[in-house]
């Protein structure tokens, strides 16, 4: 999963960055995108590794992607380049800043930010929407394709992001190779005062992600890159004074999973434990295909034990001397904790 994290100048993005991957990227250093692959955590993988002390422990990952700032600088637009490297991400976080920089005049006003990168957004995705609604009644295309446009074209121009149109409302077959913006899943961090670190979403930035169906979530960025360096026993004291539970980089990725609806299933063996993210409702066959694309293409069935059953249970043979292993098919939705066992023949 790629998130890429933009920002305008002096947001604090590339400290985020830094916190998130415990990087050094140099912060105000322009130039080419800086990637930093998170491992996520999960207790569950750990107690599956014990068990079956295997050669190899794999977590899932999530991929941030330091977006030069050059795209957001002095709020005048996002350039061409920038545009692009916004668009091969999965998803984005915006970076507002919440706290006084003494480089840059003025209070910080993140609602503003966000306003300001909404319409950046709306903008971009418009002109592209336009050009190709033009251009497909030019070309007669299918009726459907001329109708999902017109269905996008008048959500933009409402002032509204596609990533609220539900799958009733829109074929989003018809976006692929676009790269739109404002269909991107979006999470907002707002990057405060090291004593508003504690504190929730201002009321009027939580309503407005509501209607933006985005996410956010708020921390301190320079508080938190002090906090990842410090030994774990003196990082929950920290915390603690902090009021907080856990670091930043925990509670992005749990509200990055609820935002993007992922969930993780398991392999596991001698050879190797491993998490594999998937969307929630994923049915077994490209849940397969996950893990190998033969395993899709030849799928036969798939035999799932649910963590918790196989954690109650102790071993694979008692599951399946208890009658708990699951033998499903290719249309079994997959819930996040299986432990899935593939037959395929190709």
């Amino acid at each position: 999963m790629k998130i890429g994290l933009v920002g305008f100048a002096g947001s604090g993005k590339t400290t985020v960055f830094n916190t998130m991957t415990g990087m050094d990227v140099p912060v105000g250093f322009g130039g080419e995108l800086r990637l930093g692959i998170v491992r996520v955590p999960d207790e569950r993988i750990d107690e599956l590794s014990a068990f079956f002390s295997p050669q190899k422990t794999t977590y899932a990952e999530m991929i941030f992607c330091d977006i030069p700032g050059e795209h957001g600088a002095e709020k005048k637009g996002l350039s061409p380049r920038g545009l692009q490297q916004i668009r091969d991400q999965e998803a984005l976080c915006l970076v507002l800043r919440d706290f006084v920089n003494p480089s840059i005049d003025g209070d910080p006003d993140p609602a503003g930010d966000l306003e300001a990168f909404h319409t950046e957004c709306l903008f971009a995705d418009l002109e592209i929407v336009e050009r190709r609604l033009e251009r497909a009644k030019k070309e007669r295309a299918e009726p459907q394709e001329v109708a999902a446009f017109e269905v996008m074209k008048s959500t933009l121009e409402e002032e509204r992001p596609l990533r609220v149109l539900t799958a009733e409302d829109l074929n989003r077959d018809y976006l692929r190779g676009y790269g739109l913006l404002t269909d991107r899943p979006l999470l907002v961090a707002l990057n405060c005062e090291e004593s508003e670190a504690g504190k929730p979403l201002p009321e009027g930035i939580a309503n407005r992600l509501e209607e933006l169906d985005a996410a956010g979530l708020v921390l301190s960025a320079s508080v938190e890159a002090e906090i990842a360096g410090l030994e774990p026993e003196d990082q929950a004291a920290f915390l603690e004074d902090l009021g907080l539970s856990e670091p930043a980089l925990a509670r992005f990725i749990r509200t990055a999973y609820r935002l993007l609806n992922l969930i993780s299933f398991f392999t596991v063996g001698e050879d190797e434990v491993r998490a594999w993210t998937i969307r929630r409702g994923t049915r077994a066959r490209p849940a397969a295909g996950r893990i190998h694309s033969d395993l899709e293409r030849g799928f036969i069935r798939a035999e799932v034990t649910p963590f918790t059953t196989f954690m109650e249970l102790g071993s694979e043979q008692a599951v399946k001397d208890a009658g708990r292993l699951q033998v499903e098919g290719k249309e079994y939705v997959v819930s996040d904790g299986d432990i899935m066992h593939v037959r395929f023949n190709v």
